[in-house]
């Protein structure tokens, strides 16, 4: 088949097929921004089915379905090479020739697949539409290029596994923040909450039950981000460095990476790397949204640098496929599910350590919020421990009241003057904008 008659039978094959049913979720796309819009993201968070969302937002809106292409470059029948591009756009005007491409939303999908996609974005985007919508894989895809390849027309949207909010929806037990006083939903809210803290939010295994087919799976995108997205993508050499490198950082989970006792470890085992290297995996992890990344809080960007980071992993569903140490270690897994809905509500992730260590310090334009999380308060040495964090952040901050997250317990303390209300981390999750306003 011609190249061209190929995309005339992807494109009309979309047009005759309905839309997959979809979950929304809480990131909306705009599609009036006049910007080429680029989808960033974790491995199999659901990037393509946001498209979805967004086409079917715009079929409400009564946009016809003959102004909307999607083409999915993972499609093995289109070749890689730079005229793709304009075969499409050939294709698509001599089916609607009466359609101008000003009037049509282009999505592309995996676009990376095709060389050259860089500047035939920047050229359709220049020249016939802003209806633009892109995504692509980490192994090719990154935030950092795609803003320089762009130069300024994008608008970038971070993607993440399913926050706790969304993950109740996907489950169809959507709850409001009344359901936490209705004693059955509670207790239904709890369990969901249990399998969450375990297995994570990556859409896809909402839907699975066995837990060891679950394991099978995240274990398999676990090594897909190692192989593809790292090994592949840097061209890395050293792989038994970085797999040791990698388990260190997930075995370290809410503590200061100390990249120096890495590298001592490694010499001591006779492995040859240098510290420039190991803080490079540090960053690429970071990069294709393996690990998210706190930073110490200081009022002094230069010495926040300075200062070791923590890293945490991406989805709690990875961290438990990939680690035994962590499986009865709710605190940890507790500490790893706030810092993803921390990010997923788009503030930066911040701890404190001087005279004391907090957890993290929620940043917002009026308030500096600091919040512990323990999975019991039991122990009087732990619930000390606690608030003397929060106390002493709030003495020198000059702030009023912190946050203690527990797996279900909750009180509410007076401490040298300050407030610290202890909640359930699904609570706190729930009543997020509540806690921050």
């Amino acid at each position: 088949m011609k190249e061209k008659e190929l995309f005339k039978e992807i494109i009309v094959s979309f047009h005759n097929s309905d839309l997959p049913d979809v979950y929304d979720r809480e990131i909306g796309l705009p599609y009036d921004m006049n910007k080429i819009i680029s989808v960033i993201g974790v491995r199999r968070s659901g990037k393509t089915f946001l498209f979805f969302q967004t086409m079917k937002k715009l079929l409400k809106k009564h946009i016809p379905i003959n102004k909307i292409i999607y083409i999915n470059f993972e499609d093995e029948r289109i070749e890689n090479k730079p005229e793709t591009f304009e075969t499409i756009l050939e294709a698509y005007r001599e089916l609607y020739p009466e359609t101008s491409l000003k009037d049509v939303y282009f999505f592309f999908d995996e676009i990376q697949n095709i060389n050259g996609w860089e500047k035939f974005v920047r050229r359709l985007n220049d020249r016939y539409t802003k209806k633009i919508f892109i995504t692509g894989s980490n192994s090719k895809f990154l935030s950092k290029e795609i803003a320089t390849s762009l130069r300024g027309r994008t608008l970038t949207y971070e993607l993440y596994p399913l926050s706790f909010k969304e993950y109740l929806y996907f489950n169809n037990f959507p709850v409001e923040k009344k359901d936490l006083y209705d004693p059955e939903k509670r207790a239904i809210l709890k369990n969901y909450f249990s399998q969450y803290l375990l297995f994570g939010g990556f859409p896809e295994l909402v839907f699975i039950k066995d837990k060891n087919i679950k394991i099978r799976i995240l274990q398999e995108y676990f090594n897909v981000m190692i192989y593809r997205d790292l090994i592949e993508r840097y061209e890395i050499k050293s792989v038994s460095i970085l797999k040791y490198f990698l388990k260190r950082v997930i075995e370290g989970v809410g503590k200061p990476v100390s990249v120096n006792n890495i590298y001592n470890e490694l010499k001591s085992q006779g492995k040859k790397v240098s510290k420039t290297t190991l803080y490079d995996f540090f960053e690429m992890m970071e990069n294709i949204y393996m690990t998210m990344i706190s930073k110490r809080y200081v009022l002094s960007v230069l010495k926040q640098e300075a200062y070791q980071k923590k890293a945490y992993i991406t989805d709690n569903g990875l961290v438990n496929a990939i680690t035994f140490k962590y499986k009865d270690d709710y605190g940890k897994l507790l500490e790893n599910l706030v810092a993803k809905e921390i990010k997923v509500r788009g503030f930066d992730l911040f701890y404190n350590s001087n005279n004391s260590e907090c957890d993290f310090i929620l940043v917002s334009d009026k308030k500096k919020i600091p919040v512990q999380v323990s999975y019991s308060l039991e122990d009087r040495k732990t619930l000390k421990r606690e608030v003397k964090g929060i106390s002493d952040f709030l003495k020198e901050y000059k702030g009023e009241k912190g946050f203690i997250l527990t797996y279900d317990e909750s009180n509410y303390l007076k401490e040298n003057g300050f407030e610290v209300e202890i909640i359930p981390v699904y609570e706190f999750i729930l009543k997020f904008e509540d806690f921050i306003s």
